[in-house]
């Protein structure tokens, strides 16, 4: 037996970085190298022939040595292919400009809505769930198991959930209520009437108290529909 195991995002430069060192080149040094790395780890992701591909070419194409964030901005393709399940785990990490490209990707390749609402609606409902068990008296690791959270999403899960507030979560579920309606044809005054709008404001609403920001969401209160939100 052969085990292969998948390369995660941010493995991904690390991973472009050996295999160009492979074929006799190298990312410049100093902030260029990173930002080099990191643009090429997002037009591949997810991708991995594709991503071999684009090695080659640049083997190809330059000689061995230094290569400049130009040389691989010009030669490499966006490739990348998403993974509807990792747009969770984006969500969750807050990682909101990530989680925006896969979400406009993933409509690109034709996914379906109900899918990615089913995908955001469970981690909110899962959410819920620990964050009541635990107030229960729940231990957080029997809770997470109780939840049915593996893997990745139990070390997430495990981050974010003491900056979430019950309340927070309460409007999360209300909001996943009313986008699994838009999606199935209802209107809402407050809500766009395009599906994949409406899921950007709920993928985005549910990263908002994730995000690190300045001012903070009162914990008293429900959430405020931030800018950013309203801009979805």
């Amino acid at each position: 037996m052969l085990r292969v195991e998948p390369v995660e995002r941010r493995e991904l430069p690390a991973w472009i970085a050996k295999r160009l060192a492979a074929q006799g080149q190298r990312v410049a040094d100093g902030e260029e190298g990173p930002r080099t790395l990191a643009f090429f780890a997002d037009h591949v992701e997810g991708n991995l022939l594709a991503a071999h591909q684009e090695l080659k070419k640049l083997a190809l194409l330059h000689p061995s040595g230094t290569l400049s964030f130009d040389q691989v901005e010009v030669a490499v393709l966006n490739v990348a292919r998403y993974d509807v399940f990792k747009l969770g785990e984006a969500v969750l990490a807050g990682q909101v400009a990530r989680a925006l490209k896969m979400l406009d990707g993933l409509q690109a390749e034709g996914e379906s809505a109900v899918l990615m609402h089913w995908t955001l609606a469970e981690d909110i409902r899962a959410l819920m769930r620990v964050k009541d068990a635990v107030t229960d008296g729940r231990p957080l690791p029997i809770a997470l198991r109780e939840a049915r959270v593996w893997g990745a999403k139990e070390r997430l899960y495990e981050r974010v959930l003491p900056s979430l507030a019950g309340h927070q979560l309460a409007y999360l579920v209300e909001a996943a209520s009313i986008c699994d309606g838009i999606i199935k044809g209802l209107k809402h005054p407050e809500w766009p009437l395009d599906a994949w709008a409406a899921l950007k404001r709920l993928m985005l609403l549910t990263m908002q108290p994730l995000v690190p920001s300045g001012g903070g969401e009162s914990r008293g209160a429900a959430p405020r529909r931030t800018q950013l939100a309203l801009n979805a």
